[in-house]
């Protein structure tokens, strides 16, 4: 009897260290060889398998998934594509199951992040529900570093370094021109609900006053009035303000500085445009000048600055989804676990995707400053440890290097193709 296959595909927003993920579920494939026959990836994610449009890993070298380890982006193409309710769209996941049945794939990898677990959990019900034999792990990512169960999701470690690093830079940029030029920079970063990588910001500072001078959180509702005023208080003490805004701040009912009034294809407001917003709303009030900046896919595709302990948990979580799977755990997620000691220690844990799926971690209030503007000690402690370490990637010729697959496609056996509702 041949031996099963396993599936492995990527979801949504890439991070600098997916591909590590990606990496460490491959090499623990490979160590077992006694139980899995070969991995497949779905090209550009789950619309890989909806289209019978599977790669072979492996067809790929040992140094080519080596490489993943230090390559950003998707390695195999990722999709922002939401299957919806089994009683919606029942067709979708029986043309998993039926891909699945066609290629004897038996395990079923999804790196992504929380609608990415509600996707995994329902493959692994409805395979539950036919009789197929399937067993479905979430590997977590996201920059947002949203996900619950976890103390932290990979992709963000590097995220908050890189942000912290530029917000650091910048500052000094401001700080040398501000008595002539410039007196407002506003950096705006991701995070739609949650203000993770706005908080990460704090890392910058080195002296109480140091940038960042304001960070705007989702979590703490926007009050304009007190915003100018901290913005007037910190320009004329420290000759210029330095601004890290969440894509995802708020007003007190919940109204989006930065909504577009657009949709994406999970059905999320599209966010974007609140760096120029509270840069006229400065110059407007209180007549400064001003020059603005979104991170935007810099901060999740910056994989040359990337936190060493990202990449280790990165690999981590993907080489446990692989022994839980073979362990014959079902529709559960590997998480990281912060073991409360002084000096920082991790460990993989395990959550139920029933505990993850389609809910999100929002920032702590004791991890922000009573003031709301800032970040607590607590906090503090609470991010510096998940940017440590360099990870940098080979160069040449003052270039990284960065690794791109063959991804060779596998052969059809389904007759019929699948058109999908994009």
């Amino acid at each position: 009897m041949p031996k099963a296959n396993a599936f492995y595909a990527q979801s949504g927003g890439v991070t600098p260290v997916i591909n590590a993920s990606a990496c460490g579920v491959l090499e623990a494939a490979a160590k077992r060889k006694d139980a899995i026959g070969k991995v497949y990836a779905g090209r550009n994610g789950i619309v890989g398998a909806l289209r019978e449009d599977l790669i072979d890993t492996s067809k790929e070298t040992k140094a080519a998934i080596r490489g993943l380890l230090t390559t950003p982006a998707g390695a195999f193409g990722s999709c922002r594509y939401k299957l919806r309710s089994l009683e919606d769209s029942r067709a979708e996941y029986e043309r998993l199951i039926a891909v699945f049945q066609a290629h004897n794939i038996r395990y079923f990898f999804y790196n992504g992040g929380g609608d990415s677990a509600d996707t995994c959990l329902k493959v692994s019900q409805l395979s539950q529900k036919l009789g197929y034999d399937l067993q479905a792990i979430h590997i977590p990512k996201t920059i947002d570093n949203d996900l619950p169960c976890t103390d932290n999701s990979p992709g963000f470690g590097s995220v908050a370094k890189y942000v912290a690093i530029s917000t650091r830079e910048a500052a000094l940029d401001v700080a040398s021109m501000c008595e002539t030029s410039t007196k407002v920079f506003i950096l705006e970063v991701m995070g739609r609900h949650a203000g993770w990588i706005a908080g990460a910001s704090c890392l910058a500072e080195t002296e109480a006053s140091e940038a960042p001078h304001v960070i705007l959180f989702p979590e703490i509702a926007f009050d304009e009035k007190k915003f100018l005023a901290k913005v007037q208080k910190t320009v004329d003490r420290c000759g210029y303000c330095v601004i890290v805004a969440s894509e995802g701040a708020q007003t007190a009912d919940g109204r989006f500085l930065s909504d577009s009034g657009a949709r994406d294809a999970f059905g999320h407001a599209q966010l974007g445009g609140l760096a120029p917003t509270l840069a006229n709303l400065i110059k407007s009030r209180l007549g400064y000048k001003y020059h603005w900046a979104v991170s935007d896919y810099l901060q999740r595709a910056a994989r040359h600055i990337a936190s060493q302990t990202d990449v280790d948990q990165a690999y981590a979580v993907g080489e446990a989804a692989v022994e839980m799977a073979l362990a014959g755990k079902n529709a559960v997620m590997p998480t990281i676990v912060r073991d409360p000691s002084k000096r920082y220690r991790w460990r993989i844990g395990e959550a139920s995707l029933k505990q993850v799926a389609n809910r999100e971690k929002r920032v702590p209030r004791k991890f922000i400053s009573r003031d709301g503007f800032g970040v607590s000690p607590l906090g503090h402690a609470y991010f510096e440890p998940l940017v440590q370490g360099e990870a940098y990637p080979r160069y040449k010729g003052g270039m990284p290097i960065y690794t791109t697959l063959k991804n060779l496609p596998v052969t059809k056996r389904l007759a019929q193709g699948f058109e999908l509702q994009l």
